[in-house]
């Protein structure tokens, strides 16, 4: 067992009572700072403990795992998240999901993990994913859409996204454009989506998604972090079950994904303006040609985002960070 599988046991062979730093030291035949530090690396995988001077350590909880058989069992969808496989830690769902591909995973196959070590969300940038505090997963899809219509995906998946999590939090969630989000201006969720085309048309799309459900403010490592994101149970004043979180949610992606395929775009679009907090007010957007100002008009049919520029033309936006300029809508 490793140092870390030990502390533990000895853990949980004296529940609620503290063990020194001096006896675990010795036991381990290690440090008392090589014994903080694997504290320290259990803390950030969702083991809570109380640390009391002269007294040592006590175990209070350990995370949750779900339960992927009452997944199963409570699931309302017909396809998606029938086929699960789940991890207790990978380096990112995402190169799991695509792993899977290769090996002929169905459409709808789940892949999710209670700790990512190497989550990512868009522009290369690491997603903060401690174990058992949020939903980190990927999602296969293999919708029948010509590759040009791939951004409205991300659109389509943000709107069952938010749908879910109002319907079991009643929080204020909005969607900021094109792929987060949002409480009260704070990051709660990010999807990325990565995609293989072939003679114009789409393969397959892998949908990351991550969650933070029930994070505390002390799991986010800075204050630059904190002042950015957060959790629905920070918001929420409560811890929420992730079960009911992630079976909502599929349920509602399955029903926003058939109406997509058998209506098309328009009723998306309509469902994710109403749910937007990007539009109607002056923006900022990030390029790699640079910074542009606009006023966020409505999204096109391709999923792009339509701006009216400082000289009254138009045009879209296809990707970048945006920023707003203004902290309510104009």
């Amino acid at each position: 067992m490793t140092i870390n599988e030990q502390l533990i046991q000895m853990f949980e062979e004296r529940p609620q009572q503290f063990l020194s730093g001096e006896e675990l030291s010795t036991k381990l035949n290690c440090s008392r700072t090589a014994i903080w530090k694997h504290i320290e690396r259990l803390r950030q995988e969702g083991y809570e403990f109380e640390a009391v001077s002269r007294k040592g350590y006590r175990l209070m909880s350990k995370p949750e795992k779900l339960n992927i058989q009452e997944i199963l069992q409570r699931l309302e969808t017909s396809t998606l998240g029938k086929s699960i496989h789940y991890y207790d830690e990978v380096d990112s769902t995402q190169t799991v999901a695509r792993e899977l591909i290769t090996q002929g995973a169905e459409e709808g196959t789940l892949v999710i993990a209670e700790l990512q070590t190497a989550g990512r969300g868009r522009l290369g940038r690491r997603w903060h994913s401690p174990k058992g505090k949020g939903l980190w997963m990927s999602l296969v899809l293999k919708p029948r859409i010509p590759v040009q219509f791939t951004p409205q995906l991300t659109l389509l998946i943000a709107v069952a996204l938010c749908r879910a999590l109002r319907q079991i939090t009643s929080l204020s969630i909005g969607i900021k454009w094109p792929n987060d989000l949002l409480i009260e201006g704070k990051k709660i969720s990010g999807i990325l989506l990565e995609s293989s085309a072939e003679d114009e048309n789409l393969q397959y799309v892998v949908a990351g998604i991550g969650i933070s459900v029930n994070l505390a403010q002390d799991d986010y490592p800075d204050d630059e972090l904190r002042s950015k994101a957060t959790s629905l149970s920070i918001e929420a004043g409560k811890k929420l079950d992730r079960t009911d979180i992630l079976c909502q949610f599929l349920r509602e992606l399955e029903l926003v994904y058939t109406l997509y395929h058998e209506q098309g775009f328009g009723p998306i679009k309509l469902l994710w303006e109403a749910l937007s907090v990007s539009l109607h007010r002056s923006i900022t957007c990030q390029t790699p040609r640079g910074v542009s100002e606009g006023y966020a008009v409505g999204i096109d049919d391709s999923g792009a985002l339509t701006v009216r520029l400082p000289d009254g033309s138009m045009t879209q936006w296809y990707s970048g960070d945006i920023q707003f300029a203004n902290p309510v809508a104009d």
